[in-house]
């Protein structure tokens, strides 16, 4: 599986042949640094590791330094794995945009979602409400209703949907096009949205 890692810069958009206009994820990807080579005799699969910016030699851990020591390169900030890499790089070689990417290529995107903090069931699941109640109890509108049976079983099963943290988890989001790819200025714009805030590190999957 080829990849890159990348940060995400923002949302624009763009018109397409036929005159659309379309939103768009700009994403720096790249360029990173392959910082390890796995091979099936000693690791026991085929991967690159990839580390991509720059980090404060001051504030990277001696065993880190001498790892990055090895591919001869400063140390990186981020480090993902990348199984059977189909390219031929070397320890310490740089992986670029349009080695890897072409337009329209399909791609999946992970990122870390937004983090809303503690959210009721109406935001963190969509549920409806009961929004134009004219009468009854004033305070129930955005309320989940019933949450469990009575003596049996007497309790509140796991997995029930309820008010609580929303986002800041990992989201991979499948099936974005490549619209458009900048290899000078390793930018490329991907259809849709992906998963973070702005300046988010996000990995890029082929």
């Amino acid at each position: 599986m080829n990849g890159l890692i990348g940060r995400k810069i923002g949302m624009t958009s763009v018109f397409d042949s036929a005159g659309r206009n379309v939103a768009c994820t700009v994403v720096e990807a790249g360029p990173c640094v392959v910082t390890q080579v796995k091979d099936e005799d000693q690791d026991g699969y085929t991967a690159f590791q990839l580390g991509f910016g720059e980090a404060k030699a001051k504030r990277t851990s001696q065993a880190l330094i001498g790892h990055f020591d090895k591919a001869n390169t400063t140390p990186k900030r981020n480090l993902v794995e990348f199984r059977d890499f189909s390219l031929e790089k070397a320890l310490g070689e740089t992986v670029t945009l349009d080695e890897v990417f072409q337009e329209g290529d399909v791609v999946s995107v992970v990122g870390t979602s937004k983090g809303k903090g503690f959210q009721g069931v109406v935001k963190r699941h969509g549920f409806r409400g009961v929004n134009d109640a004219t009468h009854g109890q004033h305070n129930r509108q955005r309320a989940p209703g019933s949450i469990g049976a009575a003596s049996y079983p007497a309790k509140v099963f796991k997995g029930m949907r309820m008010a609580g943290q929303t986002g800041n988890k990992r989201v991979k989001a499948r099936n974005l096009r490549v619209l458009k790819l900048f290899p000078e200025k390793n930018l490329m714009l991907i259809k849709g949205a992906v998963p973070g805030h702005k300046g988010s590190i996000v990995i890029i999957e082929k």
